[in-house]
């Protein structure tokens, strides 16, 4: 087997909205001590139209608009300085928008839909942190959510690549945002109180979003853009060990590192299960260090991979040196599927006459789960 060494779509720009965090560099650490405690990242939202948007909708323009700056793709005032119409955006959540769901629910029960709110009801749509972002950046490519769940951002990653390759847009901002309100504990099972177990611990959940934005390689060249990483080989199978074993076939590198599943309780990581695919290679365990992130998690998983293999070009250039990134244990850990995706360094990329892109197990022909 040989190594990939053609990547068709790169990642450009990453952005963070997490309580704590001060950039995507942070990604590859723990949450500090007293994160709770930081500044909103909500709060760096200016301006007016923020009215009767919910958390998730904040934290995802949050981090879209860092996303795009580090991309090169605004200008220092926030204006697009591409076509719009090129721009698509594919987000990933699960429970983006349940608490207006909930309340909406609650209130028609109440009082009858004559008590519901006009300016209310549109985001009751769980396509409304998509549509947002592209609305508030004048983004008018394609444009989806994913509610796919707990593989819906590698899903969305590549989506995001096919919507490239396939020519409907030449950029794509992917975003991966889950809030922790009352809705989402109540819908998830998780207790807002402190457990018994631990008096003084409230159990975490993901509060946040990470955006990356995704375009060819042959556009970075054409614009002289620098890029992070790149998005490789992806396969989505009912058992994680076949899933991780599909992208592996196409790619013999060696794991420099591996974005493991956010995993049941009892199961720990690397389990057994999980299936050895990733060799030896150090274990990143982002639900651990953030808390269960649902549909955030694979978006989450790639923007770290693009820095740690970002860092790693510089001082170790390693174009066979990859990160596995999987989300959703399948029959090993009673998830209905799993998925696993390989990003690989820049080295890897080529922009030159005749670029295509990698094979993918997509089926884009067909709705993955929960596509929207």
């Amino acid at each position: 087997m040989s190594t990939e060494r053609t990547a068709y779509a790169v990642i450009t720009g990453i952005g963070t909205a997490v309580r704590g965090l001060t950039g995507p560099q942070d990604l590859l650490g723990p949450l500090p001590v007293g994160h709770r405690d930081e500044a909103d990242p909500v709060s760096r939202l200016k301006g007016r139209g923020l009215r009767y948007k919910d958390r998730a909708t904040k934290l995802g323009m949050t981090a879209a608009a860092d996303a795009l700056r580090a991309a090169g793709l605004t200008d220092d005032n926030g204006g697009l300085t591409v076509p719009g119409e090129s721009v698509g955006v594919v987000a990933s959540t699960n429970y983006g928008n349940a608490d207006t769901v909930c309340g909406t629910v609650q209130t028609i029960a109440e009082s009858t839909y004559l008590a519901t709110s006009p300016m209310m009801l549109p985001a009751t749509s769980s396509n409304v942190v998509a549509s947002w972002v592209a609305i508030m950046h004048g983004l008018r490519g394609a444009n989806l959510t994913l509610c796919n769940g707990p593989t819906s951002g590698l899903d969305a990653v590549n989506w995001a690549r096919l919507l490239i390759a396939a020519g409907r847009v030449k950029w794509v901002l992917v975003l991966g945002v889950e809030p922790d309100n009352a809705a989402v504990r109540h819908v998830t099972g998780t207790p807002e109180a402190p457990v018994v177990e631990d008096p003084a611990a409230v159990p975490e959940l993901f509060d946040g979003a990470v955006a990356m934005v995704v375009e060819s390689a042959a556009s970075v060249h054409a614009r002289g853009a620098r890029h992070l990483a790149a998005v490789g080989p992806y396969a989505r199978r009912g058992d994680h060990a076949e899933a991780v074993a599909a992208v592996r076939s196409r790619h013999a590198g060696r794991i420099g590192l591996w974005c493991v599943p956010e995993h049941p309780e009892g199961v720990t990581a690397p389990a057994a299960g999980l299936g050895t695919g990733a060799g030896s290679a150090p274990v990143h365990d982002l639900s651990a260090l953030y808390g269960p992130a649902s549909g955030a998690l694979g978006v989450l998983q790639c923007a770290a991979a693009a820095v740690w293999l970002d860092g790693r070009a510089g001082g170790r250039p390693d174009d066979a040196e990859a990160v596995l990134a999987s989300a959703g244990t399948g029959d090993a850990g009673w998830d209905d599927a799993s998925a696993a995706l390989l990003l690989t360094g820049p080295a890897t990329v080529s922009a030159g006459p005749g670029t295509a892109p990698p094979r993918t197990e997509a089926v884009p022909m067909e709705p993955v789960g929960g596509t929207r």
